[in-house]
């Protein structure tokens, strides 16, 4: 009898409540979570002979400006430091993401690391959707503030996230949070929402 594995996301069993508050409220918010995300953590000196052919890899320069993601096709690419970026694309796709990345940078000094398993991914769109993560979490979330296309590690509900306002028109932001924080979290976003529903 062969062994059959079956892998759960994180937050598998919260599936039904986070879409029972999105219907209950009635548009103003959509909770839930996109798992099994891609994420490799790039590592290189952005002014070195790496960055330039990464950028090509990647479809898009990485972006410089602090707090910042950039879109290109499948992927969005996260400052998260000065020499850091977090790459997140589309499941299943790391190996192949990895290896365009490790070719491209070719004999210089980077880092490639697949950290997929580390986090998942919640989805936090609808009208409500800033007010909801302003509860707690101390960055300014006005849109003028922190506009599309802007990121952040930070904390909501004192878990370490990284905070991503979408730039596609109402898109809403993605929470990427640890695997075993993840439950916590959902918790915390569906108790602040019932003020929503």
């Amino acid at each position: 009898m062969a062994d059959t594995v079956t892998h759960l996301s994180p937050l598998s069993a919260a599936a039904g409540r986070l879409a029972a508050v999105s219907r209950a409220s009635g548009g103003a918010l959509h909770l839930a979570e996109l798992p099994f995300l891609t994420q490799i953590d790039l590592r290189l000196d952005p002014g070195g002979p790496a960055a330039e052919p990464t950028g090509l890899a990647l479809g898009a320069p990485l972006p410089l400006e602090p707090c910042t993601a950039v879109r290109t096709g499948d992927l969005a690419v996260l400052w998260l430091g000065p020499d850091q970026w977090l790459v997140v694309g589309s499941p299943g796709t790391q190996e192949d993401l990895e290896a365009r990345l490790r070719k491209a940078a070719g004999e210089a000094h980077v880092s490639v690391t697949d950290v997929s398993a580390q986090r998942t991914t919640l989805l936090v769109s609808g009208p409500r959707a800033r007010d909801l993560l302003a509860h707690g979490c101390s960055l300014d979330l006005d849109p003028r503030v922190f506009t599309p296309g802007s990121c952040a590690q930070t904390t909501l509900a004192r878990a370490q996230v990284v905070l991503v306002a979408r730039e596609e028109a109402r898109a809403g932001f993605w929470v990427l949070v640890r695997s075993s924080f993840a439950g916590y979290l959902a918790d915390w976003l569906l108790d602040a929402a019932a003020e929503y529903v």
